[in-house]
């Protein structure tokens, strides 16, 4: 086992640390909270208050029962589980708790810029937001589920933003989230799909030492999870590895053997998790007290609406293999609901906001992202039908030239139409009477729609990378 007083293997943690190379996996240990009858996790609470909610005996109920415990409960009893998401979150919601302390010591260390979390709370995102941004909203909080793969915007260095990635979903009415064993084991199917993985995020898990704290994983799980994450057999000698902050940890006998057995890159350290992240805290401030964390680009910004002023962002720069969306000034309200949604996917989208129309160097950035965009998305509406001239024109028709170097069996432009506006009508370009037209009313996408664009961007990066 691994002692915590070991100064060798805090030098090693911080020296990662510094490198920017620890992903930290944070779990419900480290969300606790006080209470009359003594502390409790954030979900336990959430699991007690559902029982009371549905009724249940609480003397059938295991001693230190959990969410599972009494969904299944529920289920036992007749109740149907997909109300019980919706009861859920509207626990979570009334709860209004403050963010632990843990939570915010891990949020102070600034090495720390991807978070992956394992509940379905926000208060790591909460923590991090009072911690570095004075209570400003500006932490990134995306999630998976198996029906939605939201990816990481960018690659981890260029994030624009502290990102915590919920891995298990997030809390909704929908039952999007895990609350019971089943999902967990939905989503570690779904995980595995080729097709519904969040492939930047298991980039960095495979390429950057984890940190694993306060998540009381079952032998089955923490064994997947680690093999998941790693992308090859456990046995093979790996770069990174893998350290287990888990008080009961060295419980699980046969979890120990297995990890001591074939992963070797994994470490066990058998301690509470709260104390782990303090003295982690402590000893990363004690070693670089003037360490500050890297300044970050903006983030992107939706389009103006029509009774707002222009934001002083307008030009940023776009990713690389970035969605260019391209609109008329007047259906500006509908793209800033097509932008929403394609962000919420975590897909990078570039426009410009406030349809600037002059300048050279306008047109030079507008025809370098055109360029080396990804998917080029022309919003069509009755304003576009109408505006015979606009500087939108001149983005289709650059467009189009690109097209022409494109593979037909290459997707690139993908027309969206935001009103009643006849499919493949007179007045667009004939490379976009041949591409399939998606009617999205008002700007807001279908589930149909955000699977394929999750699809064709990652079919892009597959193909910059030479794998497809």
């Amino acid at each position: 086992m691994l002692s915590t007083a070991q100064d060798e293997f805090w030098d090693d943690l911080l020296a990662y640390l510094e490198e920017g190379r620890v992903v930290p996996i944070v779990g419900p240990e480290l969300a606790t909270v006080g209470r009359a009858s003594g502390p409790a996790t954030v979900q336990r609470v959430i699991a007690e208050r559902l029982a009371e909610r549905l009724r249940l005996d609480p003397s059938a109920l295991p001693p230190e029962f959990g969410l599972n415990d009494v969904v299944c409960a529920s289920l036992a009893a007749g109740g149907r589980r997909e109300e019980l998401y919706s009861k859920v979150r509207a626990i979570a919601k009334d709860l209004a708790l403050a963010v632990p302390e843990a939570l915010r010591r891990l949020a102070r260390i600034p090495a720390f810029d991807l978070f992956v979390s394992t509940t379905f709370d926000s208060l790591l995102v909460d923590a991090l937001n009072q911690e570095r941004f004075g209570g400003e909203q500006r932490a990134l909080h995306l999630a998976y589920s198996p029906n939605k793969a939201q990816d990481l915007p960018a690659p981890r260095g260029r994030l624009p933003a502290p990102v915590v990635y919920s891995l298990f979903g997030k809390v909704s009415v929908a039952p999007d989230y895990v609350i019971s064993d089943e999902d967990t084991l939905e989503f570690m199917c779904a995980l595995q799909s080729e097709a519904r993985r969040p492939h930047l995020l298991f980039d960095e898990l495979q390429n950057n030492h984890l940190l694993i704290v306060g998540c009381p994983f079952p032998d089955w799980l923490a064994r997947f999870f680690i093999r998941l994450s790693k992308s090859r057999q456990l046995s093979v000698q790996r770069g990174e590895s893998e350290i287990v902050v888990d008080r009961r940890a060295d419980a699980d006998r046969n979890l120990v053997l297995f990890l001591k057995s074939f992963s070797y890159a994994t470490k066990i350290t058998a301690v509470d998790a709260a104390d782990f992240v303090a003295e982690l805290e402590r000893r990363w401030f004690d070693r670089y007290p003037g360490y500050a964390a890297p300044a970050r680009a903006p983030t992107a910004s939706a389009p103006a609406g029509p009774d707002e002023a222009p934001g002083p962002a307008a030009m940023t720069d776009m990713a690389p293999g970035a969605i260019f969306v391209s609109y008329a000034k007047e259906d500006s309200g509908a793209v800033h609901h097509l932008f929403a949604c394609l962000e919420d996917l975590g897909i990078d989208v570039w426009f410009d906001r406030d349809r600037l129309e002059a300048g050279d160097l306008y047109d030079q950035k507008i025809k370098r992202n055109i360029r080396n965009c990804s998917l080029f998305m022309p919003v069509i509406s009755r304003s576009t039908e109408r505006r015979l001239e606009g500087y939108f024109r001149r983005e289709w028709r650059l467009a189009e030239e690109r097209s022409m170097g494109i593979a037909d069996q290459v997707p690139f432009i993908l027309p969206v139409v935001i009103d009643d506006t006849p499919e493949y009508s007179g007045a667009v370009p004939e490379s976009f009477q041949k591409a399939q037209w998606t009617r999205l009313p008002e700007g807001r996408t279908t589930a149909e729609f955000e699977a394929r664009v999750v699809q064709l961007v990652r079919d892009a990066r597959k193909r910059e990378r030479g794998l497809a």
